[in-house]
């Protein structure tokens, strides 16, 4: 699946009428096709909690509810940026979600009107260094055409 391709699925799933979940599953489970990535998590943050409402992958995650100061994820809602992260194992922030992660992107999803980070999309992969330049904007690109999801 090409880049052009993926968003213009991802936005018509967005907009569809399908109930949140089944929107959400479909949009995790194209960008884990567009990639060939093992792992896609999107998730909800309110003041305290980051919590996922659907993934695509071999399974959910250890922690499927976790604070806000944990993990990479803390760090991309703080700084409201993505974070990529070639080598978890070097990275004492990384809170374990599958032992055979290596490399891990997590892109913050903002409010549209006062920019508070309100969910996350975490794409996740067994080799080092995966997440490339045009990964990361084709991606970050995903997480803004899947919005309507957070909305």
């Amino acid at each position: 699946m090409t880049d052009t391709k993926v968003l213009a699925r991802i936005r018509e799933i967005s907009s569809g009428t399908q109930e949140r979940e089944k929107k959400a599953k479909a949009i995790a489970a194209a960008v884990r096709k567009y990639g060939a990535y093992r792992w896609v998590g999107l998730y909800d943050i309110d003041e305290q909690i980051v919590s996922i409402f659907a993934w695509s992958g071999p399974g959910a995650p250890a922690y499927p509810t976790f604070p806000v100061t944990k993990g990479l994820t803390s760090s991309a809602i703080r700084e409201k940026k993505t974070v990529v992260v070639g080598d978890v194992r070097t990275d004492p922030r990384y809170l374990t979600a599958f032992g055979s992660t290596l490399s891990e992107i997590i892109i913050p999803i903002l409010h549209p009107v006062d920019g508070r980070v309100i969910g996350t999309v975490d794409v996740e992969s067994e080799k080092p260094n995966r997440f490339s330049p045009e990964d990361i904007e084709v991606l970050e690109q995903c997480a803004q055409a899947a919005l309507p999801l957070w909305s």
